[in-house]
């Protein structure tokens, strides 16, 4: 309420408010309309299995989920995705903080709203749980806290407490993901090429090894998992590989066009361009750092793009920083023009595109009435293409699951302590959620590491699987397999499958494919 209070200008205030709550409520009405990604199961097995890191990720959206669901009292879709939901409204107030501290209430408005119009802000981080969610939490609270330390003219006592401040948080955003790290490196920029004072100030290397000391028990993890973490993470950016591939590079940068908002993205660009033009912009200090703290991340990740498959998402917390400096630019430019609007024309276009992108998102994945995978009808491969898939049908495979495996041990053709087996991660960690949860019996991923990842470690927690044990192999239509492919020598029968049916608006539109694996003979852990 203090910072509502505080805001002077009615219109903003009001208007802020309303973003607050209409923003809140669309992306809770979605949380509920779509089931979990096939990333959102994994993250929940952090917090079913909590560990000081985990093999892909570090561990705080483990975290989260487990302060979010009550320590995993309540574990619907709505719950596991709650810390986003909430994160998402206090960083729409943060960044209006940091561009009003900046600029203005106006900018910061501006900000609030490009903010919800990015669709990596408003879907990605802020309707589904990633560890992108307390990622940017954290970056953006770091800004603020560099805005009252770094770039203040004197150096003051709580300039220094801000700083150390801003060495905690970036512990925790690195706990979050380890592209935290783009952090420091545009704050030791900006202080070797212009403030070095602070290199002077031992607050500066105070808050470096507060940075570290949080997340030392990630490096002590890896330490004891032969870096396995750090290894997979690099394995997929190494840009020593030989060849330059311009597909991957193009795909990145379409990936950053969209998962960002195209209306954002050609802002960012003109912006960026407005500011080298101004002498009086491209000068200033708090520009020079919000500038450090966005473009590094977001140029290497081009760079790493020319030799290997990136992820637009990985580069997009850079976009905070731009974001901040399309707000400052448009105030800028209606502020020279003796113009004073509060909803731009470009932003409230972006905020469209982003909503009707998120409303034609949830109509495909209930309805699958904008797109149908013509090229995949295949039975073995029907649905193939179709992404939207992935949030769809699992609640469907439950029920039919269950009907098929209690008919099963009625009639004794498989034992009743069965387990259900993977080839690889996901779908593992979606029948873990989806089927396990509810029935009590053990999910499990045999295969290579790379593959079955995280699972490498939940196995073992699970205990192994006994000789003798009859297991289910799951696969679908949009990703099938054959079991016989890896475990024919381990079980004395893999029978044909049946087939369950997905069905959406009365049509079939994915099949699930359901083995039975009776007889265990030996350790599966042989594939690891």
């Amino acid at each position: 309420m203090h910072l509502i209070d505080s805001i002077k200008n009615k219109k903003i205030r009001f208007y802020f408010v309303s973003l607050i709550i209409y923003s809140l409520i669309i992306r809770a009405i979605s949380s509920l309309l779509v089931e979990l990604g096939n990333d959102e199961v994994n993250y929940w097995l952090y917090a079913v299995y909590p560990d000081l890191s985990h093999f892909d990720h570090p561990p705080m959206v483990g975290y989260l989920i487990n302060i979010f669901t009550l320590n995993l009292t309540f574990q619907s879709e709505f719950f596991i995705r709650l810390a986003s939901i909430i994160i998402g409204v206090i960083n729409t107030i943060l960044i209006f903080l940091i561009a009003r501290k900046l600029k203005d209430e106006t900018a910061g408005f501006y900000s609030a709203l490009l903010y919800n119009a990015s669709i990596y802000c408003f879907v990605i981080a802020g309707i589904f749980i990633m560890p992108d969610t307390p990622l940017i939490l954290f970056w953006l609270i770091t800004i603020l806290l560099l805005i009252n330390s770094i770039l203040l003219k004197d150096i003051t006592k709580s300039a220094k407490i801000n700083l150390i401040l801003a060495g905690i948080f970036i512990g925790f955003a690195m706990l979050s993901k380890y592209t935290a790290i783009f952090l420091w490196l545009g704050i030791i920029l900006y202080i070797i090429f212009f403030d070095r004072r602070w290199l002077k100030i031992k607050e500066t290397y105070i808050s470096l090894i507060l940075t570290l000391i949080i997340f030392f028990p990630v490096i002590f993890w890896n330490i004891k998992n032969n870096f396995i973490s750090f290894t997979f993470q690099t394995e997929r950016v190494n840009i020593f590989e030989a060849g330059i591939r311009f597909e991957y590079l193009l795909t990145e940068i379409f990936g950053e066009f969209f998962y960002n908002n195209p209306i954002i993205f050609i802002l960012a660009i003109l912006s960026l361009i407005y500011i080298i033009k101004n002498k009086e912009l491209r000068n200033n200090r708090s520009i020079i750092l919000i500038i450090l703290l966005s473009l590094p991340i977001i140029l290497l990740f081009i760079v790493f793009s020319l030799t290997r498959r990136t992820l637009p998402h990985w580069s997009a917390p850079g976009y905070l920083g731009l974001i901040l400096l399309i707000a400052l630019v448009i105030n800028e430019k209606l502020t020279r023009k003796g113009k004073s609007k509060l909803l731009p024309i470009s932003i409230l276009s972006a905020l469209f595109l982003c909503l009707v992108s998120v409303l034609l998102a949830l109509i495909q994945v209930r309805t699958g009435v904008i797109y149908s995978d013509k090229k995949h009808i295949e039975v073995s491969n029907l649905g193939k293409d179709d992404v939207s898939l992935d949030l769809f049908g699992m609640q469907q495979l439950r029920s039919e699951f269950i009907k098929l495996s209690e008919n099963d041990v009625r009639n004794k053709i498989i034992n009743p302590d069965f387990n259900i087996i993977s080839f690889r991660w996901f779908p593992a960690a979606n029948f873990d959620y989806y089927i396990s949860r509810y029935i009590g019996n053990k999910t499990y991923a045999f295969n290579n590491i790379e593959s079955i990842r995280n699972y490498y470690f939940i196995n073992e927690k699970k205990g192994e699987i006994p000789p003798g044990s009859d297991c289910y192999f799951i696969c679908s239509s949009r990703d099938f397999k054959n079991p016989s492919d890896l475990y024919k020598d381990y079980f004395d029968n893999i029978s044909p499958p049946d087939t369950i049916k997905i069905y959406r608006q009365d049509k079939n539109v994915m099949n699930y494919f359901v083995f039975r694996l009776r007889n265990l003979k030996k350790n599966l852990k042989f594939l690891y």
